[in-house]
């Protein structure tokens, strides 16, 4: 026997709302109110926003910094080495650089691994985001020499030795300021091969004539630098200059440094500018990198540094450690990851098993496999209502959102130790790939027992400080644009 159920026009109106209602749930379209729905994070997005801007925006917090070094990438219209129309690495070539910088990082984990079971004051300078040993690098401009020569130069939070390319050059790459050259400073001296400087970590041998001490680095991509091992004079800021300042000066380099002057190395190894800066600094910085080549950020040296210097909505504090496997790099502990406010389903032990490491260099970030796995897996869940197309390099995620206005995707969040909660902004979510096409911007590891890697591009926008001393690091939202 059919129910029949009378209808007045009331009873009528509210039937047409709820099955409008569930029709709309089953299409997919977010409804507000609908159970699956309701209080989960997500980004609502005009797909024509995440095209980079062609112009240079300057940050307006960088100008007031005035202790500040500013922070750019290196192919970006913000960068110095931009004047020299040098041209930008496409994604394929990106992704492959970084791809030899993780294969190095672990390379060098691994190696020492081995060996290991065998046996007040601050300054600030701008930061722009480049593409070299590492793919997408950044870049500050600082002074060196007597008189100062303003230089340009890759930042690195994996390496320690800081050096430039200098005359006169056996082999030297082309760069956009003029190669130094020592002989036109009054400051310039070479380091003995007897000098507790010379350290067998970097040193590749000496001079016949003079004993100079004279260095080798070399990376993971081929790249590399061969030299001699000097002091100079670094000048951050006006306000601080460092006499005495060790670095290595490239006489024969090679590799995808393209434009830049040389390296800045911010390891916590002994040759690296945070332990030489130690005394002024107390071995503490903080960076913020740009989310785009059109916009700068900055990279801050002392105390002060931190959310002091930036309009950060507090900066919240991890546990920063050293790990005798790789004394240089620093090691953070995640804890979970979150995709639109509901936690993965991963083991802790995933995470610890490896541990994790941040870095400036690498481009993006590299999860344990069953990490990567469940992260993928939340992500597609959410994305369903989306054309999948073919992945692309390192990204086996990737969408198509030609005909789109706007996308909404699901906001990811990192956890780490001590309970705190670090949000993604959406460029370290989707990575543009081509026109209206971007992939989930992650990358797994091949095996479980490779470190983890935080990448710059999770990083953009983030007050990133580090109080090495203190033994933390610290994270904060809204540092820059």
């Amino acid at each position: 026997m059919a129910l029949s159920i009378p209808f007045s026009g009331s009873s009528h109106a509210s039937f047409l709302c709820l099955l409008m209602f569930v029709l709309m749930y089953l299409k997919g379209a977010p409804v507000y109110g609908a159970k699956k729905e309701h209080d989960k994070p997500y980004h609502v997005v005009n797909v024509k926003s995440l095209d980079p801007n062609p112009y240079c925006i300057e940050s307006t917090k960088d100008q007031r910094k005035r202790e500040s070094l500013k922070v750019v990438q290196r192919h970006g219209p913000c960068s110095r080495m931009n004047e020299a129309r040098t041209s930008a690495p496409t994604l394929v070539e990106i992704m492959s650089h970084d791809q030899a910088r993780v294969d190095s990082l672990q390379h060098r984990l691994h190696v020492n691994s081995d060996r290991n079971n065998l046996n007040d004051s601050k300054a600030t300078l701008p930061a722009k985001p480049g593409r070299s040993i590492g793919s997408a690098n950044y870049v500050v401009t600082l002074g060196l020499g007597t008189p100062k020569k303003d230089l340009t130069l890759i930042f690195d939070t994996g390496s320690d030795v800081t050096w430039i390319q200098c005359q006169p050059c056996m082999s030297c790459y082309e760069q956009q300021e003029p190669i130094f050259n020592p002989s036109d400073s009054q400051t310039y001296k070479n380091v003995s091969c007897t000098s507790p400087q010379c350290s067998p970590d970097l040193k590749l041998g000496c001079t016949r004539s003079t004993k100079t001490c004279v260095y080798a680095v070399v990376y993971g991509d081929g790249s590399f630098t061969l030299g001699l091992y000097a002091t100079e004079t670094l000048t951050l800021t006006p306000s601080d200059v460092f006499p005495g300042f060790a670095f290595g000066c490239g006489l024969n380099n090679t590799g995808l440094f393209s434009g830049a002057a040389g390296l800045l190395g911010l390891g916590r190894g002994p040759a690296s500018l945070i332990t030489q800066t130690a005394s002024k600094y107390g071995s503490y910085f903080s960076y913020c990198l740009p989310t785009s080549s059109s916009s700068s950020g900055t990279l801050v040296f002392g105390k002060d540094g931190g959310s002091g210097t930036t309009n950060s909505a507090g900066i919240n504090y991890t546990t920063l450690s050293a790990n005798s496997n790789g004394p240089s790099f620093y090691f953070i502990e995640v804890t979970g990851i979150k995709v639109a406010g509901e936690l993965l389903p991963i083991s802790q032990s995933v995470f610890s098993s490896a541990g994790t490491i941040i870095d400036s260099g690498t481009v993006i970030t590299r999860l344990q496999p069953a990490a990567y796995d469940a992260l993928r897996t939340g992500f597609r869940q959410l994305m369903m209502n989306y054309t999948m197309t073919q992945g692309v390099s390192l990204f086996d995620t990737c969408y198509d959102f030609s005909g789109r206005d706007k996308v909404v995707v699901p906001k990811i969040s990192f956890l780490f130790a001590g309970d705190i909660e670090v949000p993604i902004e959406l460029v370290g979510i989707l990575y543009k790939v081509g026109p209206s096409r971007f992939c989930l911007a992650f990358a797994g590891n091949s095996d479980a027992s490779d470190v983890g890697i935080f990448g710059n591009v999770q990083q953009q926008t983030l007050d990133v400080v580090y109080d090495v001393a203190g033994g933390k690091l610290g994270f904060g939202s809204g540092g820059c644009s």
